[in-house]
């Protein structure tokens, strides 16, 4: 089972740090405990419009990665079909930052309802469309590690537009 108390931070360089999640023993736990970082956090409150204003060449902003880490999400454990990725970088202009949050946040508590009812994670994450092959668990865990640690991780692409938007970073 994943700690349930609220992370321990330090600070470094004036850096707000928290570290790894402590998690049980069993693999499932450890996979489900580096699941997720903060990245709710790192784009709740930021302000507008730097929250979505393009800050490097490449056009990625801030709500954009939450607003893609969404459809991730909800396309690896819920088998959502997804038909123009890059799309997804981009949130709707009438979107407000807690809006874009508050489906996050959805996609992530449906997403964890279904690793719930998972025991074996070399079985197929369970899909609301059958007819549609599904990587295993262990795979879907893995690969959400991956594309969150990329866009959210310490010093990924979050930290960095957070912090040219207000200074604010931090795990």
């Amino acid at each position: 089972m994943v700690s349930s108390s609220p992370p321990r931070t330090t600070r470094r360089n004036g850096r707000r740090d928290t570290p790894p999640p402590r998690t049980g023993s069993d693999e499932a736990e450890v996979l489900r405990g580096f699941l997720r970082t903060s990245i709710a956090a790192k784009v709740d409150g930021a302000p507008e419009p730097q929250v979505r204003t393009a800050a490097v060449r490449s056009g990625t902003n801030l709500l954009g990665l939450l607003n893609h880490l969404t459809f991730v999400e909800r396309a690896t454990f819920l088998g959502d079909d997804v038909t123009d990725w890059q799309a997804t970088f981009q949130a709707a202009p009438a979107d407000s930052v807690a809006d874009v949050v508050a489906r996050y946040r959805d996609a992530v508590k449906r997403a964890n309802d279904v690793l719930d009812g998972c025991t074996d994670l070399g079985a197929p994450v369970p899909r609301l469309r059958p007819d549609r092959p599904a990587p295993s668990i262990r795979w879907a865990l893995t690969h959400m590690i991956e594309e969150t640690g990329r866009h959210a991780g310490h010093a990924g692409h979050a930290d960095i537009l957070r912090e040219l938007i207000d200074g604010t970073a931090g795990r």
